[in-house]
């Protein structure tokens, strides 16, 4: 008979087009090869709400909630008021928790995943005691989520910078009480679990898991390209509402691009996911930048760029957006901070640059040299396939 998982994630897994929607989604599938899972879930795009039918193949019983984001900003600030994160209130909805005590009351599972700290509030405000909730406890934190914060203080102005301050002291809070309630604590990366014992020295039961990628749909020898595309091109690819996005392309606008088009004026920079902040639509100011909103196929543009940029300079965990270019033969230049949760060989299949000058200056020298674009592309490639494998990555998620 095939163990029983209750997930639990904050947002739909599907499509896994964007980061936390490709590792809980991958989670799924595998657990799913020998367990049943029941999952419950949040929809913060109603649009999203017609993907179930898709998890249905994974999944034994399925409850998705839509979420409204501005209601659920104000539950986050009255969460803040009253003592607790931002990050518990904004992803509590009753009809989640009542789903959630009746279907641990109706059965004990073997095991409970929890996606996200702000999952564990449906734990906590169970009618049912822990232990009869699940044998096994385990919180996929991923990243740790109360860190992105502390970054947010330091690239905001007042009051913000205040309520992110306050934020991440109280989600420390939470993951501690997290750590010290469940039977594991996973983590996207080292560099994240160090991290957090840093914070936290008594942490307990931490395992990593590290991302993998779907190296057979990103293949560019299985990719078609159906439109034209110019010549020099770069590419950035993700979700463009996310801060940390936002503000890595505009400082790659604002500060390196305008260095390369003095030496490579022809360049054209394409700013590739759904959902562009208004910051990011007015880049388009400059005719070399392109932003498209959503795409159906990403391959496409990952395929017809010269070079993958990651200019981000708040990040935690593993950035997919590096795992699919290398796994499209891609050479990449990226900052530090988006790749420190990557294997630490990753230095020898990509560049890393901080320094705008410099960073445009690598730009410049890789686009006149496309021997070496190649030679880091099938360098990539090989290392993705190596180091970043779903199945083998999740093979120690939950042992029955």
């Amino acid at each position: 008979m095939k163990k029983k998982i209750l997930y639990l994630c904050h947002r739909i897994p599907y499509p896994p087009n964007k980061g936390d929607k490709i590792r809980t989604f991958n989670e799924i599938k595998y657990l799913s090869k020998n367990h049943n899972i029941d999952l419950i879930t949040l929809a913060d795009d109603l649009k999203d709400l017609k993907y179930a039918e898709h998890l249905k193949k994974y999944c034994r019983q399925i409850k998705i909630f839509p979420l409204n984001k501005n209601v659920a900003k104000i539950n986050g600030l009255l969460s803040l008021l009253f003592g607790q994160s931002i990050s518990q209130g904004y992803f509590y909805k009753r009809e989640f928790q009542n789903t959630f005590n009746s279907w641990t009351e109706s059965e004990r599972y073997d095991a409970l995943i929890c996606f996200s700290s702000p999952m564990a509030e449906y734990v906590f405000k169970s009618k049912n005691k822990i232990k009869d909730i699940a044998k096994t406890m385990i919180m996929d934190f991923c990243d740790l989520d109360s860190d992105k914060w502390s970054q947010y203080v330091q690239k905001s102005t007042f009051p913000l910078n205040m309520i992110y301050k306050k934020e991440a002291s109280r989600l420390l809070r939470f993951e501690k009480k997290i750590n010290k309630m469940f039977n594991k604590s996973v983590f996207v990366s080292h560099k994240e679990a160090e991290l957090f014992v840093k914070y936290y020295p008594e942490a307990k039961d931490i395992q990593i898991i590290s991302n993998g990628v779907d190296y057979q749909y990103f293949n560019s020898k299985k990719t078609e390209i159906t439109q034209s595309f110019p010549s020099p091109m770069l590419v950035f690819s993700g979700a463009m509402d996310y801060y940390a996005n936002i503000d890595g392309v505009i400082w790659f606008a604002k500060e390196i691009l305008p260095e390369i088009k003095k030496k490579i004026p022809e360049i054209k920079f394409y700013i590739v996911g759904s959902n562009p902040d208004p910051s990011v639509k007015a880049l388009e100011k400059d005719t070399s930048i392109i932003v498209t909103g959503f795409v159906n196929d990403i391959r496409e543009y990952y395929k017809a760029a010269d070079l993958c940029i990651i200019p981000l300079r708040i990040a935690r965990g593993v950035q997919n957006k590096v795992l699919e270019g290398m796994a499209m033969g891609k050479a990449i230049i990226s900052t530090s901070q988006a790749v420190q949760g990557i294997h630490r060989d990753v230095k020898q299949v990509l560049e890393i640059e901080d320094d705008p000058m410099k960073f445009a200056e690598k730009v410049i020298s890789f686009l006149n040299n496309s021997s070496r674009i190649t030679e880091l592309g099938n360098a990539a490639e090989k290392f993705v396939v190596q180091h970043h494998n779903w199945g083998k990555n999740l093979a120690g998620l939950y042992k029955t």
